[in-house]
């Protein structure tokens, strides 16, 4: 993994393993963590992770419906446990895993703890934690990848 990307992929793996088990301290405090770097790099990071997992689950292609029954699903897992959860926002980060979502450069960006809680709650509803740290690998190589 490229040591730029070390911290981030350290504290958003810290924040899914949280979220995985539903530690409300633990996810916070990893949060805050994420949220000190750049909120592009995090979410292209978390963003790679998503569309991984979207695509292996779905190999025959992601239709409308795939993407509606996910963002339902995530929801509702983490609502379980945290009242904060915004669908809006969650669906912000579906779209931009996908690459169907460009920020609108008029709208105020998502606030990057925001950003930061429900991406690490979006991923560990989709990945299982303990196999996460191997999946930041293989997308934090791919990025490297296309940046060359």
């Amino acid at each position: 993994m490229p040591a730029v990307a070390r911290p981030i992929a350290d504290a958003a793996d810290d924040a899914v393993v949280a979220a995985g088990t539903r530690d409300a301290e633990a996810l916070d405090g990893a949060v805050a963590r994420l949220a000190a770097y750049d909120p592009a790099q995090v979410g292209l990071l978390l963003g790679t992770v998503v569309r991984h997992a979207l695509e292996e689950a779905n190999p025959d292609g992601l239709s409308s419906d795939d993407v509606r029954e996910t963002l339902k699903a995530a929801v509702t897992d983490a609502r379980q446990w945290r009242g904060d959860v915004d669908p809006q926002v969650v669906l912000l980060l579906l779209a931009g895993a996908l690459g169907v979502h460009e920020p609108d450069p008029d709208e105020p960006p998502v606030k990057a703890d925001v950003s930061a809680r429900h991406g690490a709650l979006l991923v560990a509803h989709l990945v299982d934690p303990a196999t996460f740290a191997a999946r930041l690998e293989r997308a934090a190589t791919e990025l490297a990848q296309h940046a060359e």
